[in-house]
């Protein structure tokens, strides 16, 4: 199978060029540095490496905390991460790192993968969540790289398709040193993967990030205005918070909805669903305020949830309506908000549960039952109590994956 994949992985290769270029003009790739993907970049390297890789924001913003620990680590010299995506390598970019250096992760070929680990010479590799990458993992394991599996994530989907070559998914996982799963089906799905050390501690993503500067003059911008917020919403999402709206806005003539696309990207294809629905429409664009007559005001850029989530009592948690298993709904909660969510949330089960166990959000199925939840908690602010549940059980795990990784360097 090994075989197979490496042929697959050549052919690629080969029409890569041609990939980047179509990826180039529709803005998802990197013009400045789209050869890092091949292992060519002229970054210093350190024999000391520690080595971060997440495919995107979410992974990336999950490990963020583990990352500005070990920045303070004196013993530590070089900090690498890799990610995928231009969104991820922007917000990188915007943290003052004094030791950490950002590169688009090489494609996996053998002689690629080969040239990073020679290049860059970790001293350990922390993949994160569901990042799985075979040849990578075979010249980790050849070089005697010790390999972490930190916020391990596998769903009964991906299981099944590694259980199409078990004994391929054997060899792959086999490279694991140790995986820290997210949560007990996780946990299970590796261990018949191969995984030969696992230890189960929790979702990172319980972990609140440092506070964020809330800007007094976006405030300002929606005085006297009932918020809602949308957030990390999905493709047809957008249209039924559209349509939420409409109904909401018989009842409050001062609602505007503020919308945080997991994608954004994707600004100019809802704005012009929302038109279709005879919404006036704002984007955040180069610090735009709302309009007075406003409806639904697009947060098209990165990093700044939390800054709009402050201002709204009650939030939809996006990805969860759609077959997508849902968003992290943290964010909103450590800004005092109820949140609401869709039935498709596997991505975050054991999250929603704690969070359904505090009485802090609600499922929905529909558009009436929103505005149900929404009518009966708009008001509501989740209390300091509960939040700090949240975020004692999130101390707890970061500490503990922490020194999981210390015992390997």
């Amino acid at each position: 199978m090994f075989l197979l994949y490496n042929i697959i992985g050549t052919i690629f290769l080969v029409i890569s060029p041609l990939v980047i270029f179509v990826r180039m003009i529709m803005g998802k790739e990197d013009t400045k540095r789209f050869l890092e993907k091949y292992s060519l970049t002229a970054k210093n390297r350190s024999s000391e490496t520690i080595w971060f890789h997440g495919a995107s924001i979410g992974e990336l913003m999950s490990i963020l905390p583990v990352i500005k620990k070990f920045e303070k680590d004196k013993s530590i010299k070089k900090i690498l991460i890799t990610s995928s995506t231009i969104s991820s390598a922007s917000i990188i970019k915007k943290i003052k790192f004094k030791k950490t250096v950002h590169v688009y992760y090489p494609f996996d070929v053998g002689f690629i993968c080969n040239n990073f680990l020679n290049r860059w010479k970790p001293k350990i590799a922390i993949f994160v969540d569901s990042e799985i990458w075979p040849n990578m993992f075979e010249k980790i394991d050849t070089k005697k790289i010790p390999l972490i599996l930190i916020n391990a994530r596998i769903t009964n989907k991906s299981f099944n398709r590694w259980q199409i070559c078990p004994t391929f998914a054997k060899q792959v996982f086999s490279k694991i040193t140790i995986a820290l799963p997210q949560n007990q089906e996780t946990k299970n799905y590796l261990k018949r993967l191969g995984v030969k050390k696992i230890k189960f501690i929790g979702n990172l993503k319980f972990f609140k990030n440092s506070k964020k500067n809330f800007e007094t003059n976006i405030q300002k911008n929606f005085k006297n205005r009932k918020v809602f917020c949308a957030a990390s919403t999905h493709y047809n999402e957008e249209k039924i918070i559209g349509k939420l709206h409409l109904e909401l806005k018989k009842k409050f003539k001062n609602l505007i909805t503020i919308i945080v696309p997991r994608h954004v990207n994707r600004s100019d294809e809802i704005k012009q669903e929302l038109r279709k629905l005879k919404l006036i429409i704002n984007e955040r664009t180069n610090g735009l305020k709302p309009s007075a007559n406003c409806d639904v005001y697009i947060v098209n850029t990165y990093g700044e949830m939390s800054k709009f989530l402050r201002l709204s009592n009650i939030t939809f948690v996006g990805g969860s309506i759609v077959n997508h298993g849902g968003q992290n709904p943290l964010e909103a909660v450590r800004m005092g908000n109820y949140v609401m969510h869709g039935r498709k949330v596997n991505n975050f089960k054991e999250i929603y549960k704690e969070l359904k166990n505090l009485k802090i959000s609600s499922e929905i199925k529909n558009i009436d039952q929103m505005e149900k939840v929404f009518i009966k908690n708009h008001y509501y602010k989740i209390s300091n109590s509960k939040i700090n549940k949240i975020n004692y059980l999130g101390d707890k795990i970061f500490e503990n994956n922490v020194k999981e990784i210390k015992n390997y360097l």
